[in-house]
């Protein structure tokens, strides 16, 4: 696989890479796509072997008339996975991959660039600064197609990249597809009064209302980073993840062994609301920060309190994201009741290649048709923020 001047390889683990190597790819403000959160879930056993996700990542170097050049630094990466099933991704195909099944054609496995059960916006085209930055993108999309082509995979798929990554991957001859979530976005508050301030006066009114229930149980609640975090609020965090999941008959994706490692790996990132009785944690989410972007991922309590969801996942974090000057909290997939807590609707971007004329054909169809009503749907959306159109 040589497109150009430039060398495509393919390393069935992230270990395989130096971390300065690859972080030196990665940008600012997404902690996901760095070489220890990857590699955490490699050691982790969270992803690989058995469990539907077997690492395939892409590398770009300069090339050489024999090969790669051995002393080019690597240019570019891409986390991608050879995919087995569509669990974890939340950029929902089963749709198609039924439709596919009914044909007789083999939808699995397919190729997945992706952060394995983090539904977040990041770059997925990793570009070394100084690098030609379209032709490395480009050598890693073609890259993609290049393996699937060579291992026979259904297609390749490029999962909450960003909205530029998405048009190069179209120029390329992926399909965009357009999905939403609910995000928020720091309007320059002061504090949490002044986010207050900007919303209508009934949402208000219920925001404060949520907050004093919340604080009537007789918890302490605060939010704490990685290091502040003591041996028994790590252990919390584990289990408040596997009971949410399964009390949502969910899968628990993430192994004890991941949390296990989060101290000594992924502290540096995490940012944790942990609410307490009598010096016990009860309830708790895990959140990452990098930069001014603020991640949240997993909740969980041992107790059943009114509003405390509200607080421990959304207001408390804003509060802080204020504080700490923070310009974007994405709180995670689904959750429409988030809009009336400040977080507006925002697009978030896929890109799909097919190899299967006839499946592609019609996919391609059912995205163009589910662009229409995304678009409809954020525009209603948007006619029904918290927010005050005028001053009261």
């Amino acid at each position: 696989m040589s497109p150009s001047n430039l060398y495509v390889e393919v390393v069935d683990h992230v270990g395989a890479v130096p971390a300065a190597d690859w972080d030196a790819l990665t940008g600012d403000d997404n902690p996901f796509v760095e070489h220890a959160f990857l590699k955490a879930l490699e050691d982790s056993g969270s992803v690989g072997p058995a469990t539907g996700w077997n690492p395939s990542h892409l590398l770009v170097r300069g090339a050489t008339p024999d090969g790669p050049d051995v002393t080019s630094p690597i240019l570019g990466a891409a986390p991608l996975y050879a995919k087995t099933d569509s669990y974890g991704e939340y950029i929902f195909d089963w749709g198609w991959a039924n439709a596919a099944h009914r044909a007789g054609i083999a939808f699995y496995p397919k190729l997945t660039s992706a952060i394995p059960f983090t539904p977040a916006t990041g770059p997925r085209l990793l570009v070394r600064p100084g690098a030609d930055r379209d032709g490395v993108a480009r050598a890693l999309a073609q890259g993609a197609v290049a393996v699937c082509e060579q291992a026979d995979f259904s297609g390749a798929h490029w999962l909450f990249c960003t909205a530029q990554e998405s048009a190069l991957l179209a120029a390329e001859g992926y399909t965009p597809r357009l999905s939403r979530q609910f995000h928020w976005h720091n309007a320059g508050y002061r504090d949490f009064d002044d986010f207050l301030a900007a919303m209508t006066t009934k949402r208000r009114k219920e925001v404060r209302r949520e907050r004093r229930r919340a604080q009537s149980h007789g918890l302490d609640i605060r939010v704490l980073t990685g290091p502040e975090l003591r041996p028994d609020h790590w252990r919390a965090l584990d289990a408040f993840y596997r009971r949410t999941v399964g009390y949502r008959g969910g899968m628990d994706y993430l192994t004890p062994a991941f949390f296990e490692l989060l101290p000594e790996r992924l502290a540096h990132r995490v940012v944790a609301v942990i609410a307490e009785r009598d010096g016990r944690p009860v309830a708790g989410t895990l959140n990452f920060r990098k930069g001014d972007h603020l991640y949240g991922r997993y909740w969980g309590a041992s107790e059943d309190l009114d509003a405390l969801h509200f607080e421990c996942c959304y207001y408390q974090l804003v509060d802080y994201a204020i504080a700490e000057g923070i310009t974007l909290f994405e709180a995670g997939a689904q959750g429409q009741h988030k809009l009336a807590r400040g977080f507006v609707p925002s697009l978030t971007h896929s890109a799909h290649l097919i190899r299967h004329p006839g499946l592609r054909h019609a996919i391609d169809a059912f995205i163009e048709r589910e662009a229409e009503e995304v678009r409809r749907e954020v525009a209603w959306l948007d006619d029904h923020a918290p927010f005050r159109a005028t001053s009261e």
